[in-house]
């Protein structure tokens, strides 16, 4: 009886063009990419970054890329108000498949879903990357609201995710098997990754302004950090502002929180007297 043959997986030739995009150097847009290549309105990648020291990760997700524009303003409103399918799939480490947003349940989300909607997203499939228990980062594919992702569009997903997780954590062991995708390698040493960067941000990360902000408040109020994001989200989207722009008019002493936020109008205000 002849022997079993193994079977590599089967990768598009456009998926074949983002896992290539992903190699260091190669001069390509792995977002713009994806999205050709998933037949989707948009594909985002946030990631948990590395702690300076180097244990753990900061739990506030970073933009590493997104395509069109509306990937990343809907990135942002996914972080300011701490709900929808994204923060539900980074807890529960599962993909949350939700490619037309008119079907959810209006009590799941119920303020993300009309702020979507409103933002021009249609439907929404988020995918975790994660290795282990360890979050790493989220896919998210924005959907055209026209029906769930075809086998080969999961496929593709799954490849990509395969692909991500392998480039962040800088291992190239994951890709071993996708290295001669329909003919055509990764990159010269067959893999997305180089040896110990991977796809980290740099320095300076953008959101760390929201957990110093959220310190400050948590002062401010007397209250736990978890309390102070509250705060600080609620007075984000109340005001129609990105939820970074609050953060830096905190830390830089422009606007503090003091007393119940809409009780007797001891909200946030501006050091100089005017309304926060």
């Amino acid at each position: 009886m002849p022997g079993r043959v193994e079977r590599r997986p089967v990768i598009s030739d456009g998926m074949a063009e983002v896992l290539r995009s992903l190699r260091p150097g190669s001069g390509g847009d792995p977002a713009a990419a994806g999205a050709r290549a998933l037949g989707v309105p948009g594909v985002a990648v946030s990631v948990f970054p590395r702690s300076p020291d180097g244990v753990g990760a900061v739990r506030a997700p970073e933009p590493l890329w997104c395509f069109p524009e509306l990937s990343l303003r809907f990135e942002e409103l996914q972080f300011t108000l701490g709900e929808g399918p994204g923060p539900d799939a980074v807890r529960a480490g599962i993909p949350v498949l939700e490619p037309d947003l008119r079907l959810v349940a209006p009590d799941r989300w119920p303020v993300f879903l009309a702020a979507a909607q409103q933002l021009g997203v249609h439907g929404v499939c988020c995918f975790p990357l994660a290795l282990g228990g360890a979050r790493i980062g989220l896919l998210t594919l924005l959907c055209d609201g026209s029906g769930p992702l075809s086998d080969i569009q999961l496929q593709d997903t799954n490849t990509l995710t395969a692909a991500l997780i392998a480039s962040l954590l800088g291992d190239r062991g994951p890709l071993d098997g996708l290295s001669s995708m329909n003919g055509g390698p990764v990159g010269s040493d067959g893999a997305a990754g180089h040896d110990g960067d991977g796809l980290w941000p740099p320095e300076g990360l953008r959101r760390a302004v929201v957990h110093q902000a959220t310190g400050m408040i948590s002062v401010q109020l007397d209250t736990t950090l978890a309390q102070a994001l509250v705060r600080l989200r609620a007075y984000a989207y109340s005001s129609g502002r990105p939820l970074g722009d609050v953060a830096e008019d905190v830390v830089a002493r422009r606007l503090r929180f003091e007393g119940a936020m809409d009780d007797d109008g001891n909200g946030p205000h501006s050091p100089d007297g005017g309304e926060g």
